[in-house]
């Protein structure tokens, strides 16, 4: 089974099956408690009855015999208490646990609706933009000499004579995503393409918010790569620490503030991780495309996806046709997810006539 590239332990559906859990424990803690309470009141029941009976025996043997059963019956319901009790820890622990996922759940559905309302009211936004646009454009059709049909595109940072920088970050804190493979597909991708010699990868597989900043200001990236956990308003980063640990939340907003602020931003942003589709239309404000999941996806068709996407970069096809190679790839291999792959784009670039790999003349 494919591990998905969602953020976990972050969302509200994540606690919510926790919380279930819990309460599951905790109830068949309950339980257990109850069976042996019953289980201690019949043994001292049993006890108590024996000890009448050698009370109103006159037969020594039957005495004896009465009395023995009686204490037999009291370790019994002794052993039965201290279950109980030792069960009743438990579901009292359980408790506290499913108060506290309580407690993170509520948090979470919150924080869930925010988001929501906050990628609507962006969608809102890209929607009166590209009217505007739109609308704009209209207006120049109408005012220029009958018969001519211009299209005003963004001037890009060519990629010239130098190389293609694609900054590269993984982040699997728990250890639980191939992002390592991932890297070395896409390695191996480049350097068996035509145009290998014009791609440089900055590699950074335990990557922290440090290697973000450091990787923008001193590589200077056309492309900005992150592959590990994320969802529809956050990303998770490592710590510097060794061990396996809970990884650094950084909002939507963070990233993409630290993406626009450096002097050049990159090109591209490909954010290869579960539910990050909603995070790219705010992203294409700052820079020209960007390509995110459009739910949880699977560690291999992650990894197909990216591997053939910049294949196709760097064998100098345009942004547009390398996405749709990568998809096709997914699709090809038999995987599940060949739809989530979600480009966006500004609305005054052309994916179809952009190239991030310009062979020379």
């Amino acid at each position: 089974m494919q591990e998905r590239r969602k953020a976990t332990g972050m969302s509200a559906s994540y606690y919510r099956g926790q919380l279930e859990r819990k309460n599951k424990a905790r109830a068949d803690a309950d339980k257990k408690v109850g069976e042996y309470r019953r289980k201690e009141a019949d043994k001292r029941a049993a006890a108590t009855k024996a000890r009448a009976a050698a009370a109103k025996s006159r037969n020594d043997s039957t005495v004896k015999s009465k009395l023995r059963e009686a204490d037999r019956c009291e370790d019994q319901a002794n052993a039965a208490a201290r279950d109980a009790a030792t069960w009743a820890t438990r579901a009292a622990a359980h408790g506290k646990e499913a108060n506290d996922l309580q407690t993170k759940l509520t948090k979470a559905e919150l924080a869930e609706r925010l988001a929501a309302e906050r990628a609507r009211e962006r969608e809102q936004m890209a929607a009166e933009r590209r009217a505007t646009t739109s609308r704009l454009a209209m207006q120049r059709r109408l005012t220029a000499t009958e018969g001519q049909v211009s299209s005003v595109l963004r001037e890009l940072r060519s990629p010239k004579p130098e190389k293609l920088r694609v900054l590269m970050l993984g982040a699997a804190s728990e250890g639980d995503l191939r992002v390592n493979r991932e890297q070395a597909q896409i390695r191996r991708a480049v350097e068996r393409a035509l145009h290998r010699d014009l791609v440089a990868l900055d590699v950074r597989p335990a990557a922290t918010t440090d290697d973000l900043l450091d990787g923008l200001s001193q590589f200077r990236p056309h492309v900005v790569h992150f592959s590990g956990h994320s969802d529809t308003d956050l990303i998770l980063f490592e710590r510097d620490i060794d061990e396996h640990h809970e990884g650094a939340i950084v909002t939507a907003r963070a990233f993409a503030s630290a993406i626009k602020a450096t002097d050049d931003p990159p090109l591209l942003v490909l954010l290869n991780s579960c539910h990050s589709a909603a995070q790219i239309e705010n992203l294409v404000e700052t820079v020209p495309f960007a390509i995110g999941m459009a739910d949880e996806i699977g560690d291999s068709d992650a990894i197909t996806y990216a591997a053939r996407f910049y294949a196709s970069v760097a064998n100098g096809h345009s942004v547009q046709a390398a996405h749709d190679l990568g998809r096709a790839a997914v699709e090809l291999a038999g995987l599940p997810d060949h739809e989530l792959p979600t480009l966006a784009c500004a609305v005054d670039v052309d994916s179809v006539a952009t190239l991030l790999v310009k062979p020379p003349q």
